[in-house]
């Protein structure tokens, strides 16, 4: 089929559906999209609460538990333990479906009455505080990771030891307050860095080591300030830093930002992809739309997928072996054909609108049901009954559609309607907005998230009394000793309090760093400045003949190295990036990026 132009259900904004996007519905026998892919993505972003952990009651043992999920949800949660265990069936919550009522309706009801685990972990040791992840050890608040260990406020993290404040960390020890660093050894106050060992607020760097304050060097050793230094140099001026002083460490922070924005940076950050588009792309074939992929094919519109997963449109999370999958968040692990699922892995396959299903295969609007097949709102049917009663709900979904008001003004009182080839309308979500990813990455404020007919709460936390205020604390780690960990912090930020641990503390001794002047959640939003969010313009390269144009905001002209394939005339190159136009960043298309920094 040709392309074809749409206007979103949701954003009244024109979308397209390209020619090969047509074939994957096709294939998957779902019809085409009714919503614009970045309303599409938020709209599950709304069902993935990430980094925030609530006190509730088990509604098992009434005892009070850490929990995904706010007391104020309107869910039943069991303790993880016994979610996962035998001791209990959510067939027994089967139903027969009412042909007089709308199936997104009954699909709540059913939602609301299955219990929940309270947290999605597996092995965990020692790390309570923590969520979304698997096989941690001594781990305090880290988030969505692997194989973590020794470590706090680590998100997105997979293989850490050693590692605290960190964003995006693969194969990392001994790093500290840094995004997007691989394979790293003792890398702090950096970003995009990999294969890097003793780097120090740098950018953009590969296969480094013993750099401070550097940007887009690649193999290089003793570099300051991006300019060589002998060892004994290198060693002599950071013995004259004081790195554990908070204020001087603020000071190097302003000046390596400035450093950084006076050196070009890449459209996009993609590695080994063949025919391609996105953002944190690496080793992937036929990716569109893509924003932290790796080693996946034949994928589009999906976000935070790791190896591997190929044929997939609109999923988020998590990929290991699945395929096949549409409008489905958090499931994964040799999964296939699903569609219109959150939270159902391991090993499922053929399922359709449901949730927390676990090793199980042809399933229509079921909710926690493990090692089932052939199943209706929980209720068991034979294979036969299954597969006609599942063609009917799907002609009375789109006969008898449910409808949501659009609350935004501009649009008030227009209806959006929910048929067949919809996922779960956003006001389903058990989250308010800000609870989840989609404040991560399109922040909104309250009576914006209201107005667009979101649901907005405030984050129920216990307030605590401070003993003492951020700004009072020594300037000098040398000047701490373990009273501090009596202490009780006013975030130096939003003013709420926090504590520094014991093992926090000690790595900021061993390795002679100032204590935080922010809470953690403070420090993740200082970091997540520096990322770039799933959503894409068309821009043109800044590289101007022998210079970069100047950029307004910070006046700077980057001074090319060497000529560039198109002499002394403006680049020509086009592409789709994600940075913000009002990042100050300059941009270079790959060309141009290359020839400077290889």
């Amino acid at each position: 089929m040709n392309k074809e132009n749409k206007i979103c259900q949701n954003c009244k904004q024109e979308f397209h559906i390209e020619p090969d996007d047509f074939g994957f519905y096709e294939k998957m026998s779902v019809p085409p999209p009714t919503w614009c892919p970045e309303c599409r993505m938020i709209r599950r972003f709304i069902f993935r609460n990430e980094r925030n952990l609530f006190r509730r009651k088990d509604d098992i043992s009434g005892k009070e538990i850490f929990s995904s999920y706010p007391a104020a949800a309107p869910i039943m949660v069991y303790n993880h333990d016994y979610w996962w265990s035998d001791e209990w069936d959510a067939a027994q919550y089967g139903r027969e479906y009412d042909f007089s009522r709308r199936f997104f309706d009954q699909f709540r009801e059913l939602m609301y009455s299955v219990p929940w685990p309270s947290r999605s972990i597996l092995r965990l040791v020692n790390s309570d505080y923590s969520d979304n992840a698997s096989d941690l050890k001594n781990a305090y608040l880290c988030f969505d990771g692997n194989e973590i260990e020794n470590s706090a406020y680590v998100v997105r993290g997979d293989a850490v030891k050693e590692g605290f404040d960190l964003y995006e960390s693969r194969h990392s020890e001994l790093s500290y307050e840094s995004y997007m660093v691989d394979e790293a050894y003792r890398v702090f106050y950096s970003v995009n860095c990999e294969d890097c060992v003793d780097v120090w607020f740098s950018k953009d760097m590969i296969g480094c080591q013993n750099c401070f304050g550097c940007a887009n060097l690649r193999g290089k050793s003793y570099y300051i300030f991006n300019q060589p230094y002998s060892k004994e140099d290198y060693k002599a001026y950071l013995s004259n830093l004081d790195l554990g002083s908070h204020s001087a460490v603020g000071e190097l922070k302003v000046k390596v930002k400035d450093l950084w924005l006076k050196y070009p940076v890449r459209f996009t950050l993609a590695i080994n992809a063949v025919n391609s588009t996105g953002e944190h792309i690496e080793r992937v074939k036929n990716v569109r739309m893509g924003y932290s992929i790796h080693e996946c094919e034949n994928i589009a519109y999906s976000q935070f997928l790791s190896p591997t997963a190929t044929d997939c449109w609109d999923y988020t999370l998590w990929g290991q072996g699945s395929s096949k999958m549409y409008e489905s968040l958090i499931c994964g692990e040799q999964c296939s054909n699903l569609k219109f699922c959150f939270e159902c892995w391991p090993g499922c396959r053929d399922i359709e609108y449901s949730a927390f299903c676990r090793s199980s295969s042809d399933l229509f609007g079921c909710v926690g049901l493990n090692k089932k097949q052939y199943c209706i709102f929980n209720k068991q049917y034979s294979k036969e009954e299954y597969f006609a009663l599942r063609e009917k709900i799907i002609e009375h979904m789109n006969e008898m559609p449910y409808v949501s008001k659009d609350k935004r003004q501009e649009t008030r009182d227009k209806e959006i309607i929910y048929k067949y080839g919809e996922f779960f309308p956003p006001e389903f979500s058990p989250f308010a907005y800000n609870e989840t990813i989609a404040q991560d990455f399109f922040p909104l404020k309250e009576d914006e998230a209201e107005s667009r007919g979101y649901l907005w709460r405030e984050l129920d936390r216990r307030e605590y009394e401070t003993t003492i205020n951020a700004f009072d604390l020594p300037d000098n780690i040398k000047g701490v000793d373990d009273s501090i960990l009596k202490e009780i912090i006013k975030c130096g930020g939003c003013g709420r309090a926090y504590r520094i641990i014991q093992m926090e503390f000690e790595f900021y001794k061993r390795i002679g760093l100032p204590l935080p002047r922010l809470c953690q959640d403070c420090r993740f939003s200082e970091r997540f400045k520096f990322v770039n969010p799933p959503k894409w313009r068309r821009a043109k390269c800044q590289c101007n003949g022998a210079a970069s144009d100047m950029r307004q905001e910070t006046g700077n002209i980057y001074q090319n190295t060497v000529a560039h394939f198109h002499g002394d005339a403006h680049c020509p190159n086009e592409f789709e990036t994600s940075y913000p136009p009002e990042r100050p960043d300059i941009i270079y298309c790959e060309q141009c990026y290359k020839t400077e920094v290889y």
